[in-house]
């Protein structure tokens, strides 16, 4: 039986800086149980950082990837750099965050789509997993990953119903939930975690965002995936330690680490 935690999602590239080290993060994150992360990249300028940091110790990993927001961003020669990254680096295990966001501007949804699905043909080359990021564009992702013959697919920070997840759940799709669960008004997302199947969840902060109860309104930290998991227990009516256990043993499987 797995007695740690994973933190699927978690931005440590923004946390680390003059005053915090990853050690730090590392000594927070075991004073509650959390033994691994993994480091999305959102931009061309960080993908770098990205990887150095799942270098520097063997319980970090990383991903590449481009931002939905990002998308007037991406080149050609960017594509060929993040692959050279992956190709190069075990420590790489996904392409991600990547997807479709239609809450801060619907003026590029176009060059959304193609940077994504580029995205995802890329993802197959490399024959490693996809971490989706999707924000009010539910039907469009589904569409996408369905249409591009997508298979190893995690939906990020999942937003969607209980019935849109199910209909994910049908595709062999990953569901990770993060720290809204615990939120007192959190109905939608409570529902999820009371519906998903335990052997298509694992569990994120998206740190620094989205901070759970007891900590809402502070910067979110991956040692705080912890309260995740507890919250997850209560509303399942199922002992911490299987959820701790089958969600980590779901990370490990599908990020191959």
């Amino acid at each position: 039986m797995k007695d740690y935690l994973i933190d699927t999602h978690a931005h440590i590239d923004m946390g680390v800086n003059d005053d915090i080290t990853l050690q730090d993060i590392l000594r927070e994150m075991n004073k509650l149980g959390v033994k691994k992360a993994i480091i999305p990249a959102v931009e061309i300028a960080t993908q770098d950082k990205v990887a150095e940091l799942a270098n520097s110790d063997e319980n970090i990993f990383g991903m590449v990837g481009l931002f939905p927001s990002e998308a007037k961003t991406y080149t050609q020669e960017f594509e060929e750099k993040m692959e050279a990254l992956a190709k190069n680096n075990k420590k790489i295990v996904a392409v991600g965050e990547i997807g479709l966001d239609y809450y801060w501007d619907k003026s590029f949804v176009d060059e959304q789509k193609d940077v994504f699905i580029k995205q995802i043909k890329m993802a197959q080359r490399l024959n490693l997993p996809i971490v989706v990021h999707d924000r009010e564009a539910h039907k469009d992702c589904f569409d996408i990953l369905k249409e591009n013959n997508a298979e190893r697919v995690l939906f990020h920070c999942f937003s969607g119903s209980a019935e849109f997840m199910k209909e994910c759940v049908k595709q062999g799709w990953y569901i990770a939930i993060g720290g809204v669960v615990t939120f007192k008004n959190a109905v939608k997302m409570k529902d999820v975690a009371r519906e998903v199947p335990l052997d298509k969840l694992v569990l994120e902060t998206d740190s620094p965002y989205l901070t759970p109860v007891p900590y809402r309104g502070k910067p979110n930290k991956p040692a705080y995936v912890r309260y995740v998991a507890e919250e997850i227990s209560k509303i399942r009516e199922v002992p911490l330690e299987e959820i701790i256990d089958i969600t980590t043993t779901n990370a490990e499987r599908f990020f191959g680490i």
